[in-house]
């Protein structure tokens, strides 16, 4: 495995004089050098030059040339490294570890100015020391994978460093996120419609309750819930946490937010949600909004939405499909079945930073009716929203935001599209559900290993590990304490070789079991081999 910038800053030292910055490349160290106006920079001189060296400060351009280039040397490295299966996933150390420094990489601020060598030996840190979410054995999350395409974008993204609330200052990348919502809305089924691209999911499922309380209470933005009814929402037992938060956040109360049953596989019950339905209404309360998960975060379960928008219809509540985890799958035909009928929704929540792989954040949250974002959250400042504007205005979308400044998102997945094309996003969904259902076999196959739920039809695999020393204990309750012990333990010892990292939680009546997430396209069937056979060598003398 390559050794890191921060390892050799002795060596550096020794060759090229303290104050100056090298790094490893292949197994030479090395001094970077570039040749502008005819004139040698090297980076030799960054461990004098300091910020003001830099452009807009000074006025010559080679600093930052060279500064730059180094930047991008080290994440190059890091890049490559990343797909490395030889090189860790992290180097792993606790909290205090990090604040005491770790070979001289301190996360202090003394107020002082550092040179540019050690801003750039800081990047190199930063990075050594950081989880390498990129790497083909983190399976650990929903978002994984580091997809080149969209990575670039994220660059130019930084370069042009703009704000999407008009027109005015971010011209081509506000028509291109109009152009991408509307695609992603006609995949949907809808012809007409909204959108927006926001911080995430959790903010996606905050705006389609805010919706949903305008649509039912229009006077609400003016005159508050001081004398609103009882509002009451529903989400199953197994949605996301954000699906709660709102009421909490709006004033609906938690009391309010009413979970849903689900089967033996994590989906929504439609019948228990109309019998709530049926409760709340009996108790004069005013259901409203209903949130469907497509692909739950743990079992990755689609609720079925064709009942539950029957039940929405018949008593007039706001459906929200939350398909942040699995709206990937309206890209595949082999598997778009999973959300039949996500068409007859209001708004949907839809994530391409996670099945679709494109770079962390770009959520989208789509919507079926025409102006209702607007209506509910703008607040027509005539300071940044002036409608005598020389340009058409309805083409400045931050009115109808809850934020104002406002990332550029969009530009990631346009790029990756036009470079995959429909097909190409296609083939990586369907990819990742093939490998998941290899793993499932394997668990099957395997000797210690268990599926703690049936097999799955998305890329989520949960499954317990047996050591030897508890697969014959007949005392289930006994077996079961231990049981809940063991992932744990073994994402512990994970973590400190660096080897491969699953996450683990329990759930409902079920003690703690691993949980792996597959939506890296760097992941082939011998890292899944490898998960089992990791696994089973740090776990099997527990």
């Amino acid at each position: 495995m390559d050794e890191d910038l921060s390892d050799n800053r002795n060596e550096c030292n020794m060759r090229s004089g303290s104050s100056s910055f090298c790094y490893m490349k292949g197994s030479s160290v090395f001094t970077s050098k570039e040749t502008i106006n005819n004139m040698e920079v090297k980076s030799d001189d960054l461990g004098l030059a300091q910020y003001k060296d830099l452009l807009p400060y000074s006025k010559s351009s080679d600093v930052t040339e060279v500064f730059l280039k180094d930047v991008f040397d080290i994440m190059l490295k890091y890049i490559f490294k990343s797909y490395d299966r030889k090189s860790k996933i992290l180097d792993f150390h606790h909290p205090h570890q990090f604040l005491q420094s770790i070979e001289g990489f301190s996360l202090e601020l003394t107020g002082e100015a550092e040179s540019l060598h050690q801003i750039l030996v800081d990047c190199s840190d930063t990075l050594k020391y950081g989880v390498k979410t990129g790497h083909p054995r983190f399976f650990n999350q929903l978002s994984s994978g580091l997809d080149i395409v969209s990575l670039a974008a994220e660059w130019i993204t930084a370069a042009a460093n703009t704000n999407m609330f008009t027109f005015e200052i971010a011209p081509v990348f506000v028509l291109m996120e109009g152009i991408v919502l509307q695609r992603m809305r006609q995949i949907i089924g809808w012809e007409k419609g909204d959108g927006i691209f926001s911080p995430g999911g959790t903010i996606n499922n905050f705006y389609a309750v805010m919706l949903a309380r305008q649509k039912i209470l229009p006077d609400v933005k003016q005159s508050g819930m001081r004398n609103a009814p009882d509002l009451v929402m529903f989400q199953s037992k197994h949605a996301h946490y954000s699906n709660r938060r709102p009421a909490a956040v709006l004033g609906i109360g938690m009391k309010n937010c009413i979970d849903v049953k689900v089967d033996e596989v994590g989906r929504m019950l439609p019948e228990d949600l109309e019998l709530k339905v049926l409760q709340a209404k009996v108790k004069n309360k005013v259901p409203f909004y209903v949130s469907a998960t497509s692909g739950t975060t743990v079992l990755g379960a689609f609720d079925p939405i064709p009942e539950i928008a029957a039940i929405c219809k018949k008593y007039n509540l706001w459906l929200h499909i939350d398909a942040a985890w699995g709206g990937g799958v309206l890209m595949s035909r082999k598997h778009r079945h999973f959300v039949d009928g996500i068409e007859l929704a209001d708004s949907v929540t839809w994530n391409p930073h996670k099945i679709m792989g494109i770079v962390l954040q770009c959520s989208a949250l789509l919507v079926r009716h025409k102006g209702a974002l607007e209506a509910c959250n703008s607040m027509k400042a005539n300071y940044l929203f002036q409608q005598d504007k020389h340009y058409d205005v309805s083409y400045d979308t931050g009115d109808k935001t809850m934020q104002c400044g406002r990332h550029v998102d969009v530009f990631k997945l346009w790029l990756a599209w036009r470079a995959k094309g429909d097909a190409g996003f296609e083939e990586h969904v369907d990819k990742c559900v093939e490998l998941s259902k290899y793993l499932a076999q394997k668990i099957k196959l395997s000797p210690g290993f268990e599926l703690a739920y049936a097999e799955p039809k998305y890329t989520n695999v949960c499954f317990w590990y047996y050591p030897p020393s508890i697969r014959n204990i007949n005392d289930l309750k006994v077996r079961s304490e231990k049981l809940h012990k063991v992932a744990p333990a073994i994402k512990a010892r994970m973590m400190t070789n660096g080897s491969l990292m699953v996450s683990y939680q329990p759930l409902d009546d079920k003690v703690n079991f691993f949980r792996n997430v597959i939506s890296n396209p760097a992941v082939r069937k011998e890292d899944i081999d490898f998960l089992i056979k990791e696994i089973e060598k740090l776990g099997c003398d527990l």
